[in-house]
């Protein structure tokens, strides 16, 4: 299986769910992506002005 692109939309969501204490492994899934894109997200390599969102969607796993 060949992971997703991460994109500037997902990262809302991203920066959300780790706020919200969700592990790495739980996100990726959710998004179909590499864990490696939610630390790069988390370190400020992608998207570092995109701020949080300010509620995770529906379907994100509990």
């Amino acid at each position: 299986m060949q992971d997703r692109k991460l994109t500037p939309d997902m990262v809302p969501v991203i920066k959300l769910a780790r706020e919200k204490k969700y592990n790495y492994a739980r996100i990726a899934s959710y998004f179909q992506i590499n864990q490696g894109r939610i630390a790069d997200v988390m370190k400020g390599r992608r998207f570092p002005d995109i701020p949080p969102a300010t509620a995770l969607p529906a379907d994100f796993p509990a």
